[in-house]
């Protein structure tokens, strides 16, 4: 095939792949493929180049597919190294081409508009994979490359600079076909030991993490078959839906769970690298008796001893082993159903006025609808367990734990699928890391609604320091009057200072066609029973 330039050739692979929106930053360095994108899919024209990342990565998420970035070389690579980060954290897929200078000027150190030493070298160290297209032959391939790597169990992002001049330039395309992947297998003698250790189980329990968000149907067939429970991470969520009766869910370092933990005499763990954040610094105590189930080799055994290492797809793997699973002792079932209402039941009580917030985003959002969620109160302490998910695609938070990625995620989400609502939960502080991308949200206009919880500042650091230390340090911010900024973008606004104002407020927003600002005023709210602090170990403390 030929293509008049670059950016005909972006686009047609770009379809081949199945996206239809592209986020990014028009440059001198990118024009071509900017053009291309523009005139024939739809281009969003963000304000950050992270947040160029940050919505292709979520765009990928909600779909359960992939996602594309354009970003220009140099300083603008660079501001999309942080949320290339996030998506190699994640394990998310997506595809980010960025420009890059005259390939006649390429490392030569001539100080060329927009060079930066070795950018590939940085986009590598940020990457699953990058590569810089060499010639008009070559693009193609190198496209397609990328996009099967960043797809890949376990994922990441994916990498391509493109000399501008050759983006420009005609190109041919000879389409090869693509190898067919080939997925890993575990042994069959550790198969068969892990299958006689589960059909042993009386007290058997299940964890699943991002990993099985793929699995879901043969999780929900091995909970039916055994009676067990099922915890979670964060990113696992929604595997299995979570009003399961058996979910108890991302609660795995609560008393209650502890203890079911503590008494478990089989312990199958699923997709998950046990985060320090979820396992209390990996201080929590697994039974020994552990099955661990990973596509990523290196992960197995890695944090915590597994007596049998399964290496393979979490799908395949869970249906070898669903044949040898046994019905668990029915007083452990039910005490599986106990520990789930009891932990919620907890939570519910100790964020106090703020359960009302959480109630009323459940009740006015369809069965599926993303939440995403970036790093505030609100959200590590209940948005990522109290409030439920159905689909792990409507379970999307910056999984490396950085600040200020929500509203791009959220953006992401919500042109992703345009046809159900979306909510995103963001602290003032989070916010105003991008709070350029209100523009976007206000030219966009998708269906959202920005939940933002304004306490003033850095509500977790705050907390932190009041607990541990004799004063305060960079915490408390000037916050902007959000129905002034609101009215300014062209945004609809509403807030809530009181719990009888979280169902009409949340319910109008969510139904509105457009784009919603919805201000909690902590200050008026009233606090939570407990102030939320992250769980995080201070030596001496």
């Amino acid at each position: 095939m030929h293509y008049p330039t670059g950016g005909d050739l972006l686009v047609a692979v770009l379809r081949e792949l199945g996206i239809d929106t592209v986020f990014g930053i028009v440059s001198v360095h990118n024009l071509p493929l900017v053009e291309a994108v523009d005139r024939e899919l739809r281009f969003v024209p963000v304000r950050h180049e992270a947040t160029a990342v940050n919505a292709a990565d979520a765009y990928g998420r909600a779909r359960g597919s992939l996602g594309c970035a354009l970003t220009s070389t140099g300083t603008g690579a660079g501001n999309a190294a942080g949320s290339l980060v996030e998506a190699l954290s994640a394990g998310t897929s997506v595809l980010h081409v960025t420009g890059q200078v005259e390939a006649e000027f390429l490392g030569s150190g001539w100080g060329f508009i927009h060079e930066t030493k070795d950018q590939l070298g940085m986009l590598r160290a940020v990457s699953t994979y990058a590569e810089t297209v060499t010639s008009t032959a070559s693009a193609g391939r190198i496209l397609r490359e990328a996009a099967r790597a960043a797809l890949k169990d376990p994922g990441g992002p994916a990498s391509v600079e493109w000399p501008v001049d050759l983006q420009y330039a005609a190109q041919t395309d000879p389409v090869l076909e693509a190898p067919e992947a080939e997925l890993p297998v575990p042994a069959e003698r550790e198969l068969a030991a892990a299958r006689a250790l589960l059909a042993s189980a009386e007290r058997p329990l299940v964890w699943a993490g991002g990993g099985a968000t793929r699995a879901g149907a043969e999780l929900a067939e091995l909970l039916h078959a055994t009676g067990a429970g099922l915890l979670t991470s964060n990113s696992g969520r929604g595997a299995v839906p979570e009003d399961h009766p058996q979910v108890i869910g991302n609660f795995a370092t609560t008393p209650a769970a502890r203890a079911l933990l503590a008494d478990a005499d089989v312990l199958l763990t699923v997709g998950t690298h046990f985060r320090s954040n979820e396992t209390a610094d990996y201080g929590l105590a697994l039974p020994e008796a552990h099955i661990q189930v990973d596509i990523d080799a290196a992960a197995l055994g890695r944090v915590y001893p597994a007596r049998h290492a399964l290496h393979g797809h979490a799908p395949d793997v869970l249906a070898a082993l669903l044949p040898h699973a046994r019905r668990a002792d029915e007083g452990w079932t039910r005490r599986v159903a106990a520990v789930r209402e009891d932990v919620r039941a907890t939570l519910h009580d100790n964020i106090g006025p703020q359960a009302a917030i959480c109630d009323a985003i459940r009740a006015a959002l369809p069965r599926e609808a993303v939440v995403a969620r970036d790093v505030t109160i609100p959200s590590s302490s209940w948005g990522n367990r109290l409030l439920e998910m159905y689909d792990p695609r409507d379970n999307v938070f910056p999984r490396g734990g950085g600040i200020g990625q929500g509203l791009g995620m959220g953006i992401g989400s919500a042109l992703a699928r345009p046809d159900a609502p979306t909510v995103v939960l963001a602290g003032d502080g989070g916010l105003a890391v991008h709070l350029g991308e209100l523009l976007t949200l206000a030219q966009e206009r998708p269906r959202l609604t920005l939940i933002v919880f304004n306490d003033g500042g850095y509500g977790v650091l705050r907390n932190m320091q009041d607990r541990y230390s004799e004063r305060r340090s960079g915490v408390d911010l000037a916050t902007p009057d959000f129905e002034l900024l609101a009215h300014a973008c062209g945004l609809a606004y509403a807030r809530i200072a009181a719990e009888e104002h979280a169902t009409p407020v949340i319910r109008h927003a969510v139904a509105s066609d457009g784009p919603t600002l919805v201000e909690v005023d902590l200050a008026r709210l009233g606090p939570m029973k407990n102030p939320f602090t992250p769980p995080v170990k201070i030596p001496g403390q």
